[in-house]
């Protein structure tokens, strides 16, 4: 690794972990900005340590980021703890012209002691922070709103079930910032106005949404839009949005409620009122019923991303408008309605259809983010 960079800690939640590389390249890519990575490096490990071109790069990498919990600047990590703290020590020692600041009398600080895959009793978290008693920190310890908040956090494996000896790393650092894993409760399905029975966990549409890049200014769209999900998460990032669905009943509302305690719909229950709810409604541009086989756009327009969860034919049919080439009598009058009628939508043709469009009305550098189901 570089020297003149800064070293930093990323700590991840333990959720959807297939996600965490693309989500963080994403954001590297959307921010334009460069990450280091050691050789020893495991993404499956919540803790990364990583080079980052100062503070900074840090605060806006996280700024987005679902997978986040925070990042702290690393300032020592060893697998055994004797070493740890001599390196602590020398650390501080080495650095102390720069460090001066964090330990002013007139800065409150806290200490805070995590374990991954091992529980510590309070006492124990106790004796740990006695070990630090080395800290010059001269300021007053303040537990709820320190000016510089420690963390020592010991990383005892992934697998609870075979915990080992000794922990396989131990780090300390000073925290830098938070993620956004707020937002995840700020959009939840449990308070959302409009949802139905295939409505994306708020989690996985942000997470889809930084991978697709969806920033102020762009247009994304959602082929296969169903209540709305992404359309709401993109939008969160400044997106304008639109989408289409063959679905009349959904895109309208008028569906059956999918709360169980809920008998009927209210009025205004649709995929317009979620954004509304949000503070997004400015964002909004439109959502339409369409066939997504027989394309309604100019060959010239473009989208920014498009963010889709294409139906699989399990919770929801694959459907498209057939095509008859012989025209059927009807008793149908000209003032009729006519519902026309749908055929299966095979999956690989869906898919195909799928790439095709993309490819012909994606921007430049633009990206496709969609589901594609496999068996394990």
């Amino acid at each position: 690794m570089s020297s003149a960079w800064k070293k930093y800690v990323l700590w991840f939640a333990q959720e959807h972990v297939d996600f965490r590389q693309a989500e963080i390249a994403s954001l590297l890519r959307l921010w334009n900005l460069k990450m280091n990575t050691g050789p020893e490096h495991k993404p499956e490990n919540p803790f990364w340590i990583v080079e980052l071109n100062g503070d900074e790069a840090a605060k806006k990498l996280a700024s987005r980021s679902m997978s986040l919990r925070c990042i702290f600047e690393l300032w020592t990590h060893s697998n055994h703890v004797s070493t740890f703290h001599e390196q602590l020590k020398s650390y501080i020692q080495s650095n102390r012209t720069s460090l001066s600041s964090v330990f002013d009398k007139d800065r409150s600080f806290k200490v805070t002691v995590e374990t991954y895959n091992k529980h510590f009793t309070q006492p124990e978290k106790v004796a740990k922070i006695e070990t630090l008693q080395y800290l010059p920190a001269e300021g007053p310890v303040n537990l709820k709103t320190p000016d510089v908040h420690f963390w020592y956090i010991e990383f005892w494996g992934l697998d609870p079930m075979d915990v080992p000896e000794q922990p396989l790393d131990v780090l300390f650092g000073k925290w830098v910032v938070d993620g956004r894993r707020d937002m995840i409760n700020e959009i939840s399905l449990k308070k959302r106005k409009f949802i139905g029975n295939t409505s994306m966990d708020p989690q996985l549409s942000l997470l889809m949404a930084n991978q697709g890049l969806a920033k102020a200014g762009d247009v994304v769209y959602d082929p296969f839009v169903g209540s709305g999900s992404l359309l709401v998460a993109a939008a969160k990032f400044g997106a304008y949005v639109l989408g289409t669905d063959i679905d009349y009943i959904t895109v309208h509302g008028k569906s059956k409620p999918t709360r169980v305690n809920q008998k009927v719909r209210e009025a205004d229950e649709n995929i317009y009122a979620n954004l509304k709810q949000y503070g997004c409604e400015g964002n909004f541009l439109d959502v339409l019923v369409s066939d997504f086989s027989r394309s309604i756009w100019k060959s010239d327009f473009q989208f920014d991303s498009i963010i889709t969860d294409p139906p699989y034919g399990i919770r929801e049919a694959t459907e498209r408008i057939e095509f008859k080439t012989q025209r059927r009598a009807t008793c149908l009058n000209e003032g009729s309605v006519h519902y026309p009628s749908t055929s299966p939508y095979q999956f690989d043709q869906l898919y195909r259809d799928l790439m095709n469009f993309s490819a012909r009305y994606l921007k430049l550098g633009g990206r496709l983010v969609c589901w594609f189901p496999i068996l394990r």
